[in-house]
């Protein structure tokens, strides 16, 4: 301030407006060589002359539009601000006419990748689950009616037995007698279980006064005039069990030949067959004998249990004198996996035991326990036909498969 009251800036001053004035400008416009009377204001384009191209100055010092925008630091401040995270997605673009010298905030460009949706499907993905259950279904079901497991050259008579109870031998009989016969295969189920439980599975009448295998054991009755026509599975009949047969025990003590009843009864038969399945009782009575005399092998289904393997040792000493006194040709051809729980390590144990012992008799298919096994019975259907997609058809499919397979790797395949 002078005397004369004019006032004027002071050195100081003036050096920190100059400053201020910098700091305003557009970082777009601080870098251009050849700006003609000092620097654009913010927003303003510097117009380039006709025909010239960028020089090389201006090449040198264009900027990426990868360059991150960093905010100029304050005056007195120790220097420009260290850019952090946020601003890093900041790109430096012409300037908004509303807010000058902020840049406007943009994406960054992506690489040069492919871009897939995630909702395109990968090739390496599994179908979705209820389009692999509907094809194992169909799988299963086989609706056209092809023969898709091979016919073996003979009849197989297999005996499917096992002195504990529970283990399932009806389960495995009914299921595999299905799914044979669903895939072209002649089968025939002969319920030798007092219990009837293998006529109920296939929902075959089994009430008293309905002519039954008693008959044929007892009265010598064919088996033509007992055997009755599985209802929506064609090619599979069953010879069902009432309870008469409860005292066929006692009954056939005093009978001639009394171990080959069944055999004779089934060797009578006059339709040709692929498959008979016996399903014995749990126990090592007439029964049980007259199954094993009548067969030609024995499966033995082994539920993963401790109990199931200590009962084993009498089963294979049994069907051992069978085949020393009565039926020489018997063997022991199918072992059999039920209730499998991969949870515990029981399971795999007795496994690894049965699989040890057994070699190659063993199947590689395992039934897993499954609550549509248990279901099927109360509606009186396999599991089969009753869920198709299931765990468990899928194993007892797999099971059946493996044993058409194995029949005719023994003994040819019926053309």
């Amino acid at each position: 301030m002078h005397d004369n009251g004019s006032c004027e800036d002071s050195p100081v001053t003036g050096d920190r407006q100059r400053v201020s004035d910098s700091a305003m400008v557009s970082r777009e416009t601080t870098d251009r060589p050849g700006a003609v009377g000092g620097v654009p204001p913010a927003g303003s384009r510097v117009k380039q002359a006709d025909g010239a191209g960028p020089s090389a100055a201006t090449q040198s010092t264009a900027r990426s539009p990868l360059d991150v925008a960093t905010p100029p630091g304050p005056v007195n401040g120790p220097g420009p601000a260290t850019p952090s995270m946020r601003d890093a997605a900041v790109v430096d673009q012409p300037t908004s006419p509303n807010s000058p010298g902020r840049p406007v905030r943009a994406s960054a460009p992506v690489a040069d990748v492919p871009y897939v949706s995630r909702e395109t499907p990968n090739r390496e993905e599994d179908d979705p689950p209820l389009a692999m259950e509907a094809l194992r279904a169909v799988q299963i079901l086989n609706p056209s009616g092809e023969v898709t497991m091979p016919r073996p050259d003979r009849t197989r008579i297999m005996g499917v037995a096992n002195q504990k109870g529970g283990v399932g031998k009806t389960t495995t009989t009914v299921n595999l007698a299905v799914a044979l016969a669903l895939h072209g295969n002649r089968v025939m189920v002969v319920d030798l279980d007092p219990q009837g439980n293998a006529s109920t599975g296939l929902n075959v009448p089994h009430h008293a006064g309905v002519p039954d295998v008693y008959d044929c054991l007892i009265d010598n009755v064919p088996l033509t005039e007992v055997a009755q026509a599985v209802e929506g599975i064609p090619n599979l009949w069953c010879v069902p069990a009432t309870i008469d047969l409860a005292g066929a025990e006692i009954e056939l003590v005093s009978v001639v030949a009394r171990e080959s009843r069944l055999s004779r009864a089934v060797a009578a038969y006059p339709a040709e067959l692929d498959y008979v399945f016996i399903d014995c009782p749990p126990s090592l009575g007439l029964l049980t004998v007259n199954a094993l005399v009548a067969a030609q092998e024995v499966l033995i289904p082994i539920q993963c249990e401790y109990y199931a393997l200590e009962g084993l040792n009498q089963l294979i000493n049994n069907i051992n004198l069978v085949r020393q006194h009565l039926n020489p040709t018997l063997d022991v051809s199918t072992i059999l996996l039920t209730m499998y729980d991969r949870r515990t390590r029981l399971a795999d144990a007795v496994e690894q035991d049965v699989r040890n012992h057994f070699g190659d008799k063993v199947l590689q298919s395992v039934i897993p326990r499954n609550v549509r096994v248990s279901e099927a019975p109360s509606y009186g259907q396999s599991v089969m036909t009753y869920d198709p997609g299931s765990r468990g058809a899928t194993s007892y499919f797999e099971a059946a498969q493996e044993i058409a397979e194995r029949g005719v790797a023994r003994l040819g395949r019926n053309v």
